[in-house]
């Protein structure tokens, strides 16, 4: 039999990833209409309402709203239980690389829930410099960057047992 405290820390982390992102863009829906900016650090970094019906920098934002869909949906989907599939190998002794696939699943989830309830993803974190902006983005979109680098950086570093 598994340890369950393993899966309580998956559960526990992806969870609160879900719960923090779902409360910050209610919060976003509710205060800042759509393409308004409440700046926070001028001239670097502003809370900026935008709605991306596309993936990552504006993947497929040019197709229709029912392909994007079921292929977010699709995508998202398989990418949940890939990492499910990853951290149930993960061994306890890589407990960072367990937390980082944990971060991966609440960030898909995130965007996974605003999908199915908007067709879009709520992004709010604008951060810029002059007219260079980096694309807008939010809490589960951070998570998985995170997570991401993470995975990475066991890739390179650290030897797996065999």
């Amino acid at each position: 039999m598994e340890d369950k405290t393993k899966y309580i820390k998956f559960v526990v982390i992806a969870g609160m990833v879900v719960i923090l992102d779902q409360i910050s863009k209610a919060v976003i829906l509710h205060t800042i209409p759509l393409y308004h900016s409440i700046k926070v650090i001028p001239g670097f970094f502003s809370l900026t309402h935008i709605q991306n019906a596309g993936g990552a920098f504006g993947l497929l934002a040019n197709q229709s709203s029912d392909v994007r869909y079921i292929f977010f949906i699709i995508v998202s989907s398989l990418a949940i239980c890939l990492i499910f599939l990853l951290y149930k190998n993960t061994p306890k002794t890589h407990s960072l690389l367990a937390a980082g696939f944990a971060l991966i699943l609440g960030g898909a989830a995130g965007n996974l829930i605003d999908r199915i309830r908007f067709g879009k993803v709520v992004d709010f974190l604008d951060f810029y410099t002059g007219n260079l902006h980096w694309p807008a983005f939010n809490i589960a979109d951070s998570a998985i960057t995170i997570g991401i680098a993470i995975f990475i950086f066991h890739i390179l570093f650290k030897k797996m047992p065999e």
